[in-house]
């Protein structure tokens, strides 16, 4: 996603940008990092990738290719050829239902004759090893997708500064999934362009390997996204490696740390029970995403993080399936109330919800994919 040289699928590329793709890819296997994951939906990365990957044995890479669930199942069937034939591969050894975000992907994905059936089927053949689907779904959907039983793996966003989807984990773990971690980088807080303030918490660290060694540490987390643009990118990633036969001793003081200053920003109370009774954000007025909004202001009030935290505010939209829901720029104070009965703060929420958007919304700032 992230090494393509344009969104624009069958866009023409420049020799400048195969070479980069090529030489972090190279550098990639070269350290050990064999898993590489693209999409359909990335714009040239598969047409790219084809003769890069071509140039090492097979036996050396694990390829993921994620394909979007469509209404017709040989729709579906016809762009998982075209990306194998891109790929110039004839076995993939994990695909992926890619976005599987709403209840409507949710019913294309498991429906009898849907792209699921189409991807088992495919699966028996050979041509298809393992069967996983991508999600950026509320919890009560993904685990509607993990207890079919249907899938090996899952790629899903669980990351140090969010920990909502901590029990998919365990409930991945009783199907005997794996768990690939989504960008958990640059979706986890930008870690990469972290604030001084979490820059300093995280020390000896920086906030990129801390959060990996929070990750891997884990143990239902398997791999990581690294979103490795060019060859450099790796350097940070590996500094994790040595402390992962023992990551207690480093990591526990660091996340102490962490979790003192978030709960002095916040109070103690607010800190540990925010989430309780809070809705999704369909169910809402004005489809406001009341859960992904506190989540952002308390990133800001805590850690510093307004750039990460103003980025993901304007790209939210009420029928955007990758950041949902709408921001809280008018709304009823009673109605909002209301509609929260069971959240212990639902009298603050209104007043919480005005100084985030306050807070946030900077119509200079673009969307990020």
């Amino acid at each position: 996603m992230r090494f393509q040289e344009s969104w624009l699928r069958g866009a023409e590329t420049s020799p400048t940008s195969q070479q980069n793709l090529e030489a972090t890819l190279d550098l990639a296997l070269g350290l050990g990092i064999n898993h590489v994951e693209t999409a359909r939906g990335y714009g040239t990365s598969e047409a790219q990738l084809g003769p890069a990957l071509a140039r090492h044995r097979r036996d050396r890479f694990l390829l993921q290719t994620k394909v979007l669930p469509s209404e017709d199942a040989k729709e579906f069937e016809a762009h998982i050829e075209e990306s194998m034939r891109l790929l110039r591969v004839d076995y993939l050894d994990l695909f992926a239902v890619h976005g599987v975000n709403d209840e409507k992907s949710v019913e294309l994905t498991l429906a009898p004759g849907g792209c699921l059936e189409v991807a088992e089927h495919w699966r028996q053949q050979g041509r298809i090893r393992a069967l996983g689907f991508s999600t950026h779904a509320p919890q009560p959907l993904i685990l509607r997708m993990i207890d079919s039983g249907r899938f090996d793996y899952l790629n899903v966003h669980c990351y140090y500064l969010f920990q909502d989807n901590v029990p998919v984990l365990a409930a991945a773990r009783r199907q005997d999934m794996g768990i690939f971690i989504i960008s958990p980088s640059d979706k986890g807080g930008r870690l990469y362009r972290a604030s001084a303030k979490l820059r300093a918490l995280c020390e000896p660290l920086s906030p990129m390997v801390f959060n990996d060694l929070w990750c891997l540490a884990h143990p239902d987390i398997h791999t990581l996204s690294l979103g490795a643009a060019r060859p450099t990118d790796f350097e940070e990633h590996l500094k994790v490696l040595p402390m992962l036969a023992d990551p207690a001793p480093i990591l526990d003081p660091i996340a102490r740390r962490i979790e003192a200053v978030y709960r002095e920003a916040l109070g103690d109370a607010f800190a540990s029970h925010w989430r309780d009774g809070l809705r999704e954000w369909d169910e809402l007025p004005g489809k406001i995403n009341v859960k992904r909004i506190l989540w952002l202001r308390n990133l800001v009030l805590a850690f510093d993080l307004l750039d990460f935290a103003q980025e993901r505010y304007i790209s939210m939209q009420p029928d955007d399936i990758w950041v949902p829901g709408a921001r809280a720029e008018s709304f009823d104070d009673a109605e909002m109330i209301a509609a929260l009965p069971d959240s212990p703060f639902r009298e603050q929420i209104p007043a919480m919800l005005r100084e985030a958007h306050q807070m946030l919304w900077n119509p200079k700032v673009r969307p990020q994919p």
